[in-house]
């Protein structure tokens, strides 16, 4: 019972919409617009890096990929600071909170969450981390054992049939035994024999050495390819919580004049989100299945909020306690993940990575970007 009040109506503290501009037949329809208009900009958002991707637009190697990253960056970087955590702020410091508790309002509770949620972020970040790699280690380790499983049927095979024979030699002077397959065929002359082994070992040791820095690059490919499996997963988490709570705010909304520039604005911030959020998922290289979830996942998020809110809007308050506090804490926690993937997961990484620093009009180029993006996305919160 206590639940219900604090979420529901309070006589204390009403819904502020001005009565003048309230219509609920209007804001039903204005609703399933949003829905509608919305939907659609996420999954264009979020779709144009993922299809640019597979169609080779967005090519790892072009500048093309490095400048879009850039430009979502500043989006992601702008949605925390600008969006969400003003939209914490305001909720864990409305007067309606202050009157029904004195706590809110004598700590900086949205600063505080939103550092306790970039600390968990932090963590998360390396666990994550931490179990892809030893994951990858395990199913690289399997997959050697294979190889060797094989050249050793192979070897006893070639023994059974007499084709090749095996000579080992002592682990004297270089430290370390060799073994050498020689073949039946061995009545050719010392010099010819000693001049084979030499190329033999140069061949050898050339094919080891460009081994090892094949092995290199793709220990690094693996490593970037984990790092954008968590940076996606991550980032998803944060930009779902908040795409859920400002489709509620705008499904229990009672008042057009309010709705009307909401959408909108809505709707680009849904846009530029899923792109943010669908560059990062096409790096991760995941599998289409996967992709295709996530996608959705987040596409859909916002419009089951105002759909939700649509149901609930004639008991919810949004102003009650309850749910200011709801909304403060996860707009801060929101803030917090999206400030920490911005800036150490997306801008230090590409921004201070060597490909930057070698080509000075790929850093105006991002720099330009990122601005750009961070700028148009502030501006955003002039309407929403």
């Amino acid at each position: 019972m206590f639940l219900i009040e604090v979420f529901t109506t309070n006589s204390s503290c009403k819904i502020s919409e001005s009565e003048l501009c309230r219509d609920e037949s209007t804001a039903l329809i204005l609703k399933f617009v949003a829905m509608a208009s919305i939907l659609v900009a996420g999954f264009s958002g979020i779709a144009i890096p993922l299809l640019g991707k597979r169609r080779g637009v967005l090519r790892g190697d072009g500048e093309v990929l490095p400048a879009a990253k850039a430009f979502a960056a500043g989006v992601i970087l702008a949605t925390g600071f600008v969006h969400m955590l003003k939209d914490a702020w305001e909720a864990l410091n409305h007067s309606c909170l202050k009157s029904y508790s004195r706590v809110w309002s004598e700590f900086p509770f949205a600063g505080f969450f939103a550092m306790v949620a970039a600390l968990f972020t932090l963590l998360v970040d390396f666990v994550g981390t931490q179990y892809y790699e030893r994951k990858q280690r395990g199913g690289v380790a399997v997959e050697h054992g294979e190889v060797v499983g094989v050249v050793d049927e192979l070897e006893e095979e070639l023994l059974g049939e007499g084709i090749v024979e095996i000579k080992e030699e002592s682990s004297s002077g270089s430290g370390g035994g060799g073994m050498h397959i020689v073949g039946m065929h061995a009545h050719a002359s010392h010099h010819r024999h000693s001049h084979q082994n030499h190329h033999d070992d140069d061949e050898v040791q050339h094919g080891h050495g460009h081994g090892h820095s094949r092995s290199f690059g793709e220990n690094d490919d693996v490593e970037g390819s984990i790092r954008h499996v968590v940076v996606s997963q991550v980032l998803e988490l944060g930009i779902v919580s908040h795409s859920m709570i400002i489709g509620l705010s705008l499904g229990v909304s009672q008042s057009p004049c309010t709705m009307r520039p909401l959408i909108a604005a809505l709707s680009f911030h849904q846009f530029f989100e899923g792109f943010a959020l669908g560059g990062c998922i096409s790096e991760a290289k995941f599998k289409t299945s996967s992709a295709t979830i996530m996608a959705c996942f987040f596409a859909l998020t916002t419009p089951l909020g105002v759909a939700i809110g649509t149901l609930i809007a004639s008991n919810f308050n949004p102003y009650s306690p309850g749910a200011l506090i709801t909304e403060g804490i996860l707009d801060s926690f929101s803030a917090g993940i999206l400030v920490y993937m911005a800036l150490v997961d997306l801008i230090a990484a590409d921004f201070l990575s060597k490909r930057m620093r070698c080509s000075f009009r790929l850093q105006i180029l991002c720099f330009c970007l990122l601005f750009l993006g961070a700028g148009f996305m502030s501006s955003l919160a002039l309407w929403a």
